[in-house]
């Protein structure tokens, strides 16, 4: 009986993570609804300079996150040594996701004129507010998850410190990047505005899903090493608490692979396609 309790157990705890990967395959269809529109309209040389000019933006700062995730791999052999060669990918990863998010916090501003009065959209006509808020929980669960292992003793400090820093800084500025999407005002030439909320839906969703991924696997990661110690540990009776932190663990770290797959295939620029007004 206590085998199929911790069975049941183990499935109800990864559905999270497999309706999480839905909600995320929903959302790659709203960002080709805002592509398409683009392709239906012919935007005015202003919109084409800033689409010009925010690709060229978004490649160079990745590109410094990529950077960062080289200083990364050389922090880690200095403080690690050999042992150093199973980071090698998580701290490039880190910095690409990095590099993602800043990108999208430190967007120019576009040069068209905007309308008067100025008019702004709400956040749920960017992203699905459950996406957003999901983002949130999984971030404040990694900070939760690390601090507590931290502080007994089950992280080294490197690590602690890590696990703790990049997802706050991540975090941050993702809300950055979502508030600035959301104040900025809406273009005055009609022509211009599906550019616009194009641009808007890309950064609200990459942000979204590099800090989601940026969460899943550390908090996979941890509630995984969780699990397992807990499970070598002889308790009087059965103890569920390891089934579910191990279930948590791979759910977490199912939901931030295949996120991590959507993310890649989402860094591409807003392209203008002709043949849609030629269709």
């Amino acid at each position: 009986m206590g085998r199929l309790i911790a069975v049941v157990l183990f499935i109800a705890v990864l559905v999270p993570g497999v309706l999480l990967a839905r909600a995320w395959a929903l959302a790659a269809g709203r960002r080709a609804v805002a592509a398409a529109a683009v392709g239906f309209t012919t935007p005015t040389p202003e919109g084409l300079a800033t689409l010009a000019r925010q690709a060229q933006h978004g490649r160079r700062v990745r590109r410094l996150g990529f950077l960062l995730g080289l200083v990364g791999i050389g922090v880690s052999i200095a403080l690690f040594a050999e042992a150093s060669v199973f980071l090698w990918l998580p701290a490039l990863v880190l910095g690409l996701l990095l590099g993602v998010v800043l990108a999208e916090a430190t967007r120019p501003r576009p040069r068209w004129r905007t309308g008067s009065p100025p008019r702004r959209p709400r956040q749920s006509e960017l992203i699905s507010m459950g996406l957003l808020w999901s983002m949130r929980a999984v971030i404040v669960a990694e900070l939760t998850a690390a601090v507590l292992m931290w502080q007994r003793g089950e992280l080294p400090d490197s690590v602690g410190w890590v696990a703790v820093v990049v997802p706050l800084v991540a975090w941050v500025l993702a809300e950055v990047a979502l508030l600035r999407a959301q104040v900025r005002p809406l273009p005055a030439e009609g022509a211009d505005v599906p550019v616009d909320e194009a641009l808007r839906t890309w950064t609200a969703h990459l942000v979204t899903a590099a800090v989601s991924v940026l969460a899943l696997l550390p908090l996979g990661a941890l509630l995984l090493t969780a699990g397992i110690d807990l499970g070598d540990r002889v308790t009087a009776g059965f103890d569920l608490v390891p089934v579910a932190l191990v279930a948590g663990g791979f759910a977490g770290l199912a939901a931030g692979l295949a996120l991590a797959v959507f993310l890649v295939t989402w860094l591409k620029p807003i392209r203008i396609d002709d043949r849609a007004l030629t269709a």
